[in-house]
């Protein structure tokens, strides 16, 4: 009789620290924010209006200065020649499509076309397709399958010219 009260109490005994240590566990989790919590309280941190606009310039800053340091590495910057540049490279071992590099409206577009001017970057100027790839690409993406045929034109003139002149 005293065996099977002492195996009652180690079964009880090992229930009871499983059942403690998952609802810890589970206690643990739901007390964790998920992504969207962090973003509303950065969001709702008291910080004067000035601090936080300043905050967001910086991050823009260093967004745009990561954004040109990638338009030497461009295989061409396809333009509206006043108001829109995008820079497009394509290499076949890390993508299917090309990808958008960098991409800017006014200045930023004037400023894209000089770096890629002083680094040997061919400029095309194709404004509908500047403007389509402008306004459809997020900088980083591939660009989308009903720009492929354009893209591909402009490419094969930039490589075709770049043939011509290392052949020359």
């Amino acid at each position: 009789m005293g065996s099977l009260v002492k195996r009652a109490a180690f079964a009880y005994l090992f229930i009871g620290l499983a059942d403690f240590a998952w609802a810890k566990r589970r206690t643990e989790k739901s007390m964790k924010m998920d992504k969207q919590e962090i973003r509303d309280e950065a969001k709702n941190a008291n910080l004067p209006a000035e601090v936080r606009s300043m905050i967001r310039r910086r991050q823009m800053e260093a967004s745009r200065k990561r954004m040109m340091s990638n338009v030497p590495t461009a295989d061409v910057v396809v333009t509206n020649p006043t108001h829109y540049s995008v820079a497009l490279r394509y290499d076949t071992s890390r993508a299917d499509a090309p990808e958008v590099v960098a991409k800017g409206k006014g200045i930023i577009a004037l400023r894209i076309r000089e770096l890629a001017a002083e680094h040997g970057v061919p400029v095309v100027p194709d404004p509908p397709l500047a403007r389509g790839l402008y306004a459809s690409v997020e900088i980083g993406h591939l660009i989308p399958e009903e720009f492929f045929g354009a893209v591909a034109a402009v490419l094969a003139f930039v490589y075709r010219t770049a043939a011509r002149r290392a052949a020359a």
